[in-house]
């Protein structure tokens, strides 16, 4: 316990899923976290349970795509709590299963605003707070930011800009000489509302496929993303940074 104790971290997408899970993580560990989504009844919600249970926890409306949404969430939270430890960049959609020849221009741009701009904003303000004071950033990519799918075109290319952004940028923080951490993290298929929305619009024969893809045979479950993002967080990763931790259930190792 306590492994992020004393702490501020900010999580984007925590009404649900892995961002929720990771929030109860990290303040179980200790950490004061400030979770952000759009589904202000859900995130009131987990801000609230887990204060309840005794942790540190508020929450913001927050369109990741706007940089003045970014700007007044962190310059709140360097407000309120003086400092910025970690950053989980976890927002984002999922695709559609559009074959590339069917995508239209506005669901490509939509996505990519979304899963890349969204990050990078949090990436560019997040390094601006913590300059002085050093800190982690982590950001969600995807097994399919490393390899490809039909019918993901948008997706796979936004979650692998994510894979690269953050490369360039913990090089970048470490030759400015920045205290700064920055990683990614990539999910395999995890049971979350976003997988579960997949398998709900391709049917009973789409969950078989996605389970009899996995070397464990079952999908992953938020925490189990959550426990790598908290080792990335802590002091325990001082060492690692521009890395790309893997968990998939052994997916990618075929």
């Amino acid at each position: 316990m306590g492994r992020v104790a004393g702490k501020v971290a900010l999580i984007t997408g925590g009404a649900s899923g892995i961002g929720r899970a990771t929030a109860e993580l990290l303040a179980e560990e200790g950490a004061t976290v400030v979770l952000t989504d759009l589904q202000d009844v859900p995130g009131e919600d987990v801000a609230a349970g887990i204060r309840a249970a005794g942790g540190k926890a508020s929450y913001f409306h927050h369109d990741v795509t706007d940089e003045a949404a970014w700007e007044k969430v962190v310059g709140e939270t360097l407000s309120e709590h003086g400092r910025l430890d970690i950053l989980f960049n976890n927002a984002g959609i999922g695709g559609t299963g559009v074959p590339v020849d069917e995508m239209s221009l506005d669901y490509w741009r939509q996505t990519m605003s979304v899963n890349l701009d969204g990050v990078f904003l949090g990436v560019k303000h997040g390094v601006r707070a913590m300059t002085e004071t050093g800190g982690a950033i982590i950001s969600t990519s995807s097994i399919l930011g490393m390899v490809g799918a039909p019918n993901t075109a948008a997706y796979s290319a936004s979650k692998g800009g994510v894979r690269l952004l953050t490369k360039a940028v913990a090089m970048e923080c470490a030759a400015r000489g920045l205290n700064i951490r920055v990683c990614s993290v990539h999910p395999g298929y995890i049971d979350t509302p976003m997988v579960g929305g997949a398998i709900q619009r391709g049917g009973p024969e789409r969950r078989e496929a996605i389970l009899k893809s996995q070397p464990m045979g079952q999908m992953g479950e938020p925490r189990d993303i959550a426990e790598g993002v908290l080792y990335l967080a802590s002091d325990a990763a001082k060492f690692v940074s521009g890395s790309e931790l893997i968990i998939d259930g052994g997916f990618l190792a075929r």
